[in-house]
């Protein structure tokens, strides 16, 4: 092992690279299949199902507390064309996001309350994706490959010493 020729400064650290991005539930175990990860797919489609349901049922009380309050049939029928409208558009913009990154971000910030009032469509997004792959596991996949074939680039194009190449002879 060499010594640091200058104490008073810092030996910098080997450059790894690009890191994978962690996922929630998932960490970095998307990147390789490891640790766990069917096991977490499995707990997170169960999870999100069993929150879905849970949610609906949650709903359904809302629901019966309305008609016990007889609020009239157009403010039921508002209700429940509301919650369909944001879960159908909230299951769309959490399905979306899975698969790319969104073009405005102000305008999925200012999509925020629809996805929480819909969260039922969330949810059943998050399980269905889950299926298949760690939700936004394809879209942090192709990232991270991206970065690593630029990182590769750009690193067989640094390598050796510059100062050993060879000069070419001027011309006269």
């Amino acid at each position: 092992m060499t010594e640091n020729p200058h104490p008073s400064r810092p030996t910098p650290a080997p450059d790894p690279g690009p890191r994978p991005e962690p996922l929630r539930l998932f960490g970095t175990t998307w990147l390789h299949h490891t640790d766990g990860y069917a096991l977490r797919r499995v707990g997170a489609s169960v999870g999100s199902l069993a929150a879905a349901v849970a949610g609906c049922l949650l709903l359904r009380f809302a629901y019966q507390g309305l008609q016990i309050a007889d609020v009239g049939g157009i403010v039921d029928t508002l209700v429940i064309v509301m919650f369909a409208i944001c879960s159908a558009i909230a299951f769309r913009k959490t399905w979306e996001s899975f698969t790319s990154r969104p073009a405005d971000p102000a305008r999925d910030q200012s999509l925020r309350s629809l996805k929480t009032i819909g969260f039922v469509g969330s949810l059943l997004a998050y399980f269905f994706r889950s299926l298949t792959e760690a939700p936004g596991e394809k879209l942090h996949r192709q990232e991270y490959e991206t970065a690593l074939a630029r990182y590769e680039r750009r690193r067989g194009t640094r390598t050796g010493n510059p100062a050993a190449r060879k000069k070419k002879p001027k011309r006269t």
